[in-house]
């Protein structure tokens, strides 16, 4: 049986006062990798804005990983993002500290305490991202697409069993944003993370095709018709 991590239902999504998607039903399963593209202001950041709890869940019924977004409060929104894993483009890593401790930094703020498993787990997610013996580097010694890997185990520290990534290749080379698809296709397959990545890159989803969600005329369409690679 599918384990679902997003499940979203009759759900009209908004942007402060006005509606930006009407009707969205969509269901995504763990390990499922899903595209969501759509042209700017079609509401495809706002969706996943609602997903990650930033935006509330007017009207529909929505859960993501377990925590049901009509019934989000200020004080378990923290618990549904930790359970999340974001990549931002923009994601800016603290200049003034190592990779390392800017993961640490991001596992005390999430509630670990102790130092000898958040250095474990910062080992295991560097190692994961092809990073192993990078976590004495500063971010400014780093290339763009090994400062994005620094992001996606940012992503990992938590564990999650979803990751929302929005435009994790906008800033890279063609060669660069191969090497970070094969990466979030790796995560996704091999360690059962769902992930639904926003996108405008087409030359990425025709190299690396799947599922695809559209935002366009305020109206969410899934061509889940397509075969997974």
């Amino acid at each position: 049986m599918a384990e679902a991590i997003i499940e979203i239902r009759n759900a009209n999504i908004y942007q402060g006062d006005s509606q930006v998607l009407s009707n969205v039903n969509l269901v995504v399963n763990k390990g499922e990798f899903v595209y969501l593209v759509g042209k700017t202001g079609t509401g495809k950041s706002s969706l996943l804005k609602t997903m990650y709890g930033e935006l509330p869940l007017k009207e529909g019924e929505g859960e993501v990983a377990g925590y049901n977004l009509r019934q989000l409060t200020w004080k378990t929104v923290p618990y549904l993002r930790r359970s999340l894993g974001v990549v931002f483009q923009d994601f800016q890593l603290l200049t003034d500290r190592n990779v390392n401790e800017n993961l640490k930094f991001v596992l005390r703020a999430t509630g670990w305490k102790d130092d000898k498993l958040m250095n474990e787990k910062i080992a295991d997610v560097l190692d994961k991202v092809g990073l192993k013996s990078k976590g004495f580097k500063m971010p400014f010694e780093m290339s763009g697409g090994e400062q994005q890997r620094v992001d996606i185990a940012r992503a990992l520290l938590n564990s999650p069993k979803l990751i929302l990534a929005d435009e994790p290749t906008g800033n890279l080379d063609p060669e660069t944003s191969d090497e970070i698809m094969q990466l979030l296709f790796h995560i996704s397959r091999d360690y059962g993370t769902a992930i639904v990545m926003a996108t405008h890159d087409y030359i990425v989803i025709k190299k690396f095709p799947a599922r695809m969600l559209r935002t366009e005329m305020g109206q969410l369409s899934d061509n889940s018709s397509i075969a997974m690679h």
